[in-house]
């Protein structure tokens, strides 16, 4: 696709993706969700200085197509999915950039059921955005635009119904990124009794994801050991990945969330037939972990919308990525990082044991990873060069995951095997990839 990645249209705000191309796909879902009535619409944004453009800029044009939008203001992209498949609206927009510097923006389109926009509908939006034209809506066709901070209100209360019991006593601390969990998910966990201790609840505008958040849990590495806390949860800035700290300071990815939230879940009965499903960059070892306790673990290609996707064909409960996507699918139809650390929090409430015991049984094989920034990703792996360098890693025993992004313009490596391959694996790959950009 032109401008839809594996989530949403992404890229440097005013540049990229510009205000303009937001008032546009407005346009086009005021219109396109019509079908011979007034379409609703409802509207979420992340902390960035942008989003606020690209919301009013979103808003006039799906107005201007005749739709009536519902502004969620500051919120979290799951709170967006969650509003529009439980109020009846057509479609949902979350305006965020999620894990990316400030200086991103993006858009993630919601289809009525709260599930990711099928690809048959992004398609038709870029053909929009390359030069289609619309009617605009007249007198009184012409759309509204409110306030509708009460859906995010429902979202909350929806959270705060789901524990099974009580986390008093817990010793929780979040780390918000400075993006969309600054304003919720204190007022969650202190609601559930947790004792909570906060950073990154500061947005300006600029900071969201600056040292802080999912990406970079350092800071919350620190204030867990220092403080003697029992867990930390970092957020992503729209709060749709959730990153674990453990007691000890140390950091459980995504993978080891599924562990230790499948085998809970396989022990009460409520894991179903479905197994687990989690992405081609899982670690090998979660993959044979959860097959030493009979689960079985289903691989899709990156992306938390194929992984939902792969979840409701086979009818999973769980699925997720080691970014900290995680689905639980009895409760939302997209990763949900707040949802994420309800669920963990309350495991360790009912198990009255450490993080770190909880996940002992998880041996991780050695991964070297490499992000090499490159325009026209997809045009590099096909080169010659590239590929023989990937197939020499794999004829050495290596498993290689070598793709473009699809949030950001680089090149993501991928090497799993024994320590000393996958260096090397890594390394080599990365020489071949960047001798092949210098050749552009």
């Amino acid at each position: 696709m032109k401008y839809f990645g594996t989530d949403g249209f992404r890229g440097r705000a005013n540049e990229t993706l510009t205000a303009i191309h937001a008032f546009r796909v407005g346009r086009f879902l005021g219109h396109y969700f019509a079908r011979g009535r007034r379409a609703r619409i409802a509207v979420g944004k992340d902390t960035r200085r942008s989003s606020y453009a690209f919301e009013y800029a979103l808003a006039a044009g799906a107005a201007a197509s005749g739709a009536d939008v519902c502004l969620l203001h500051v919120t979290t992209t799951p709170s967006v999915s969650y509003v529009v498949r439980t109020e009846g609206f057509d479609c949902g927009v979350m305006i965020s950039a999620s894990h990316n510097v400030f200086s991103d923006n993006g858009l993630k389109l919601f289809g009525g059921d709260g599930e990711k926009m099928p690809e048959s509908v992004l398609l038709l939006v870029e053909e929009y955005l390359d030069g289609g034209t619309l009617p605009l809506a007249t007198g009184a066709e012409i759309g509204r635009t409110v306030d509708y901070v009460a859906g995010r209100n429902r979202y909350l209360a929806y959270l705060l119904s789901l524990p099974r019991a009580s986390l008093r006593g817990l010793r929780v601390g979040l780390d918000c990124a400075n993006g969309s969990a600054w304003a919720i998910a204190k007022t969650v966990f202190d609601a559930l009794g947790a004792q909570v201790l906060c950073i990154g609840t500061t947005p300006d505008g600029t900071n969201i994801n600056d040292g802080c958040g999912s990406t970079h849990p350092e800071r919350l590495q620190e204030l867990v050991r220092l403080q003697a806390l029992d867990v930390g949860f970092a957020f992503d800035g729209d709060a749709d990945r959730c990153i674990l700290v453990d007691e000890r300071g140390n950091v459980v990815d995504g993978d080891g969330i599924l562990y230790l939230c499948a085998r809970d879940m396989a022990e009460r009965g409520e894991l179903g037939s479905g197994g687990v499903v989690t992405t081609v960059v899982s670690n090998g070892g979660l993959v044979r972990a959860l097959e030493r306790m009979g689960i079985v673990c289903s691989r899709t290609q990156v992306g938390d919308k194929y992984v939902a996707e792969e979840m409701a064909r086979r009818k999973s409960l769980l699925g997720g990525e080691p970014s900290g996507h995680i689905v639980f699918r009895k409760y939302a139809t997209t990763g949900d990082g707040i949802l994420t650390a309800i669920k963990v929090a309350e495991l360790l409430t009912e198990r009255k044991c450490p993080l770190s015991l909880l996940t002992r049984g998880l041996v991780l094989l050695p991964q070297r990873t490499r992000n090499v920034p490159v325009s026209g990703g997809a045009e590099i792996l096909l080169r010659p060069a590239v590929q023989e360098a990937i197939a020499a890693a794999e004829a050495g025993g290596v498993r290689m995951v070598v793709r473009a992004s699809g949030t950001e313009p680089v090149i993501r490596i991928l090497a799993e095997g024994e320590e000393g391959r996958a260096q090397e694996a890594a390394d080599s790959v990365e020489r071949a990839v960047l001798s092949e950009r210098e050749a552009l």
